[in-house]
Parts: C-alpha cells; structure tokens; sequence
C-alpha cells in the first residue's frame, strides 16, 4: 500500500477514519446520514423532473435551480456513498487518485455552485430593476453561459490543488486521514514536506470565491433593496420581496455552514475532533436537503405541479 522513506511514507492509498473519535456508533450515524443521504437525491432528483415537465418553469431562475440540483447531487454523491461504506463495512481504504478525484469534485462543484448563487443574485437584479429587459438579457444563451462560466471557474481555481499535492508533496508522515473524506486540508496537514504554498492557495481561492461572491451578493440586494422600496405600496414590495425569499434562503443555507465550518476548523482549536468532521459533512449535505424544500415551498408553479402529479397517482390508485 506504501513504501518507507526514511521516516515517511510513498503511499498508494489512503485509510479514511470516518468520524474520528466516533468509531463505536458508526452503525448508528449511518441511520441519520443514509436518510439524509436519500432525502437529498430524491428532493433534486425532483426538481429536475418538476422543471423538465412544467413549461411555465422553463425560466432563468429555474434553470439556475436546476444547475443547483445537479451540483448538490454531485457534492452529495461524492461524499455519502463513501462514508456510508466506512459505517457499514469499514471500507475507509481510498486510492491516492481517487482521493485526489475526491478533493477536486467536492472544492471545485463546491465553488461552481457559489458562482450559480452569483448569477441568481444577478437575475433577481435584473428581473427586479429593469423588469422589461429580463427576457431578453437572461435569454437561455446567456443562462447557459452564466452557468459553464460557473463551472470553468470551479475548475480553474481548484484544479492546481490535487496537482500541487501530487508534484509537490508525495510523501506523508502517515496514511490515515482523520476525516470522512479528502479535504484539502485534512491531506496537506499529513505531508512532510513545505506545504506552505498549498495553504496559501486554499485560503487564497477561498478569500477570491466565498467572500467576494457574498460581497457581490449583498452588493446586488442592496440596489434590489433600493428599488423595492421605491415601490408605491406595501403589498408591492412584499411581493416583489417574495420572489427573492427563495434564493436568499438558499444562500444562508450555503453560506453559513461554510463560513461556520471554515473557523471552527481554523480558530476552534479546542472544540472536538469529531465536530469538526461532522460539521464538514454537513454543510455539504445541508444545501442538497434544504434547496429543494425552500424551492418547493416557496415556489407556487413547483406546488402546483407536485400536487398535480399527487392528484394524478391518487386517482390512479
């Protein structure tokens, strides 16, 4: 699996621990997890289906909900299939390109669905400041566009971590990672050599995607903020308000995890192990549970339809 170098290691793979400190109740965190695991497919899954079948929903905004049904699936699915082997098999054993592979699909969809957020955030700006141009600046083209921009930039900006770590640092001073999954962080802090430039490039690309995508975020609600106060009344700002209701929710849902996350792991030295690795896990699997029930509740067209198709199945049965 490995080769010595003086007191470090080559390794082939990798021994992911699952919850560290956590061992003994595996079987059951496999309950919740594997639930949510489940809530989270169905729920996008749904989504996508809802969105295809509905023309009155072949509009930016869905679009874009779709494009987040699709990373939330993919941040999920890389994740929870392997963690929940570790529950029930202990199957913790991971090859290096595999876990490399890991690393760049859950940093780089993780940063393509804040670019999503950010084009979103710039639809509502457009639908709600200049209304009579919405249809023909957010055209499908343009959505598209916005969309692979989204995604361009995810691959851009994390695609040098998993090279640098395979370059730069290919010996450890052991194999067993304290964590459920490979994070960039819970790799690197294993490496014998300098890995000085990877965590400045982490903490770079995080600066560059989290904080100015919010700033941009924010940017654009105040100049919303602005416009619906121009409104003449109040049943009209708060339906205007209304529209947005969804996609601020699902930007906390996003954010704060993250941010949460992110300084607990950087300034909480004295909070446990096993916290950290469960709050990790849950800020990817929050967004994939939580985006479609906001959606759908929040959504009049995507109720309209599920209750339709529920309409349609009791009938049948």
């Amino acid at each position: 699996m490995f080769t010595f170098h003086n007191v470090c290691l080559v390794p082939s793979s990798f021994w992911l621990t699952g919850i560290p400190g956590l061992e003994s109740l595996h079987i059951w965190l496999s309950i919740p997890f594997g639930s949510m695991y489940l809530v989270a497919v169905v729920g996008n899954v749904t989504i996508l289906a809802m969105v295809r079948v509905e023309r009155s929903l072949h509009q930016p905004m869905y679009f874009f909900l779709c494009m987040l049904a699709v990373i939330d699936l993919v941040l999920s699915t890389s994740t929870m299939p392997k963690l929940l082997g570790i529950f029930w098999f202990g199957a913790g054993e991971i090859g290096l390109n595999a876990c490399l592979a890991q690393m760049f699909l859950i940093h780089c969809f993780a940063t393509v669905e804040s670019g999503i957020f950010l084009a979103m955030a710039f639809d509502r700006y457009v639908a709600i400041c200049d209304p009579l141009r919405h249809t023909s600046v957010l055209t499908h083209a343009v959505v598209g566009r916005l969309g692979l921009a989204a995604l361009l930039r995810g691959v851009f900006y994390i695609g040098p971590l998993p090279l640098m770590i395979r370059l730069w640092l290919p010996l450890y001073k052991t194999h067993k990672i304290s964590h459920s999954y490979c994070e960039h962080m819970a790799v690197v802090t294993l490496a014998c050599g300098d890995s000085r430039i990877n965590n400045i490039y982490g903490l770079s690309v995080g600066f560059l995607v989290l904080i100015l995508d919010s700033l941009a975020i924010s940017a654009s609600y105040v100049m919303i903020f602005r416009a619906v106060m121009g409104l003449a009344t109040p049943e009209a700002r708060l339906k205007t308000l209304g529209t947005c209701s969804s996609h601020i929710c699902a930007i906390l849902i996003f954010y704060v995890p993250i941010a949460v996350s992110s300084l607990i792991h950087r300034f909480g030295h004295h909070v446990p192990p096993p916290v950290h690795t469960l709050l990790a896990n849950f800020y990817l699997l929050i967004p994939p549970i939580l985006n479609p029930i906001v959606y759908a509740v929040r959504t009049k067209q995507i109720q309209e339809r599920l209750l339709r198709i529920l309409k349609i199945e009791a009938k049948g049965r």
